[in-house]
C-alpha cells in the first residue's frame, strides 16, 4: 500500500519529457565531470546512469548538511529509500527535505526528486532494479555514518575510512558495472567477472581524491573530517589542527597513506578500463575521462599544500580538462595509447594548445 495513500506516479509522454529535460538540465550543475561522460552514453544506458547519479546525489545532499540534526537526516534518508517502494512518496519527500541547506543547484535537485523518480520509472525493469539496489545501499551506509557521528563525521581509522568509501562510492562502481553488463551487447559474462574484481576501486578512485583535495570545504562547510584521525595522530596532529598553519608539514605527511590508496585505486581502475571490450567505445570513454581527471588532480595534490589551508582548493584547469577530453576521445580504443596518456598526465599538465573560448 502506498505510504501516503495515493496511487503511483502518473506516466504520460509530457511528464516523461519533463523529467528527462530536468535530469539533463540539472546534471551539469551538480557534476561537470559526470555530465560530460553521461552525455556520451546511448539510449536507456545513458538514461539509467543519469538517473542513478542524480538519485545518489540527492542522498548525498541530505548527508552533507552538517547543520541539520543527525536524527532528522536519518529520517530523511529513510524517507528517500521508501520512495523506491512507493515512488509516489517522492512528492512528500521533496517537501520534507526542503529544510536542507546546500548549494542552490543541489537544492533544486532535491526539490525535483519526484521528476528523478519519474525518470526511474521510464527505465526497463531490470535497469531500474539495478539503480534501486545500489542507491539504497549507498543511502543505508550514509545513514549509518550520520548516526555514528551525530555532531559531524570524524573518521577515526583506515578501516572505517575504507568502509565509508565503499558505501558512498564503491556502490556506484557496482551500479555502473551492472548497468554496463545489462545494456551493452559487447560485455559478456567473462568481461563482467573481470569488471567486478575492480569495480569498487574504480568507483572509489575519485572519492578518495575528492576527500584529499576538499579537506577545507568539508571542514568549513559540512562539519566533516574524512582523513582518519589515526593517520594524523601518528604525526602528532589531529582533526582539530588539520587546517592549522603550524601543522602543515605533519598534516601533509599524514596524507601519504591516502595518496597511496588513491594510486592503488588508479591502477585497479586502469585494469577495470582494460577489461572493457574495445567495441564498447562509449562506455570506455565514459570510464576513461574520470580516470584522466583523477590522474591530473592527484598530480596537483602531490605538488601543493592548498588542501591543508583554510579556503584552499586543488583544481585542474578547464583548459586541461578540454585537452584530456579530446585526447581521451582519440585514444579510447587502444589500451597502449591510454597507458601513455595516463603516464604523461601524471607527470605534467596535459595541454593540446587549445585556446580559451
Amino acid at each position: 500500500m502506498p505510504l501516503n495513500g495515493a496511487g503511483p506516479l502518473r506516466r504520460s509522454p509530457a511528464k516523461d519529457r519533463e523529467a528527462l529535460d530536468f535530469g539533463r538540465g540539472i546534471i551539469s550543475r551538480v557534476s561537470r565531470t559526470f555530465a560530460i561522460g553521461i552525455a556520451l552514453l546511448p539510449g536507456d544506458l545513458g538514461k539509467a546512469v543519469l538517473t542513478g547519479y542524480l538519485l545518489c546525489r540527492i542522498a548525498d545532499t541530505v548527508e552533507d548538511d552538517g547543520a541539520c540534526p543527525a536524527a532528522r537526516r536519518q529520517y530523511l534518508l529513510a524517507r528517500f529509500q521508501a520512495c523506491f517502494e512507493d515512488p509516489d512518496a517522492a512528492r512528500s519527500f521533496a517537501s520534507e527535505a526542503a529544510e536542507i541547506q546546500a548549494d542552490e543547484n543541489y537544492l533544486e535537485l532535491v526539490a525535483g526528486t519526484e521528476l528523478v523518480f519519474q525518470l526511474l520509472g521510464q527505465l526497463p525493469k531490470k535497469s531500474a532494479d539495478i539503480v534501486a539496489r545500489w542507491t539504497r545501499e549507498l543511502a543505508t551506509g550514509m545513514s549509518e555514518f550520520v548516526g555514528r557521528y551525530p555532531d559531524g563525521i570524524r573518521i577515526q581509522t583506515m578501516a572505517e575510512y575504507r568502509r565509508y568509501c565503499y558505501y558512498v562510492a564503491g556502490t556506484v562502481g557496482h551500479l555502473l558495472t551492472d548497468l554496463f553488463y545489462y545494456h551493452s551487447p559487447y560485455i559478456r559474462e567473462r568481461d563482467y567477472q573481470r569488471l567486478l574484481a575492480h569495480c569498487e576501486a574504480f568507483g572509489e578512485l575519485l572519492q578518495n581524491i575528492n576527500i584529499i583535495k576538499d579537506i577545507p570545504w568539508d571542514v568549513e562547510h559540512e562539519n566533516a573530517v574524512y582523513v582518519p584521525e589515526e593517520l594524523l595522530r601518528k604525526r602528532g596532529s589531529s582533526h582539530q589542527t588539520i587546517l592549522s598553519g603550524d601543522w602543515v608539514v605533519e598534516n601533509r605527511a599524514a596524507l601519504y597513506d591516502l595518496v597511496q590508496l588513491a594510486k592503488d585505486d588508479l591502477l585497479e581502475s586502469l585494469e577495470y578500463f582494460n577489461a572493457l571490450p574495445k567495441m564498447a567505445v562509449t562506455i570506455r570513454l565514459f570510464c576513461l575521462l574520470p580516470i584522466l581527471f583523477a590522474v591530473a588532480t592527484l598530480r596537483e595534490i602531490e605538488r601543493t599544500t592548498a588542501m591543508l589551508q583554510s579556503g584552499g582548493a586543488v583544481k585542474i584547469s578547464r583548459q586541461e580538462v578540454r585537452s584530456l577530453i579530446l585526447a581521451g576521445s582519440v585514444s579510447t580504443i587502444s589500451n597502449k595509447t591510454t597507458r601513455w596518456l595516463v603516464s604523461k598526465t601524471s607527470r605534467e599538465r596535459f595541454n593540446l594548445g587549445l585556446a580559451k573560448p
